[in-house]
């Protein structure tokens, strides 16, 4: 999701909720602690020089459960991030703290905001010999080599 399809979203709701890719919620009293841009520079395993740009949602939860973040107020945070920050329309990406930091990627359900997972990938698979797609091939159309017939001795 780019960020201004969350701002759009966002004017729609009265309420605002994450769910995990578990099912489960993120307590409604979260914080969005953090709104940046992260730029990634790298060489991939083929050498290449990559740059990736995201939108950085952090999400965070305290004791204070009377805290509720209402989608007005994020929208006023992402709306001074943009302007202070130089942020662009970007993809967005949320951290979100379980049993460690975990990154993940943002949809939306018609009512919740879902935490997607995101997956490694090798982005130079032509320069690994990591072929793009397993050839897919008939049984019908395979000839038999090396085979052994019936009474032939070859067994």
């Amino acid at each position: 999701m780019r960020l201004s399809e969350i701002k759009t979203l966002l004017g729609t709701l009265d309420t605002l909720a994450f769910q995990l890719p578990n099912g489960t919620l993120v307590p409604r009293h979260f914080h969005v602690t953090e709104v940046g841009k992260v730029t990634k520079n790298f060489i991939d395993c083929g050498g290449t020089v990559r740059k990736e740009e995201v939108v950085n949602f952090q999400l965070w939860q305290a004791d204070d459960y009377d805290h509720r973040l209402h989608p007005e107020k994020l929208v006023h945070i992402i709306d001074l991030s943009e302007k202070v920050l130089g942020i662009e329309d970007l993809e967005i990406e949320v951290e979100y703290q379980g049993d460690t930091i975990g990154k993940f990627g943002l949809d939306f359900d018609g009512t919740h905001f879902l935490l997607t997972t995101k997956q490694t990938d090798c982005l130079a698979k032509d320069q690994c010999g990591i072929p793009a797609e397993k050839p897919k091939r008939k049984l019908s159309e395979l000839q038999a080599t090396n085979s052994c017939a019936p009474g032939s001795g070859c067994c």
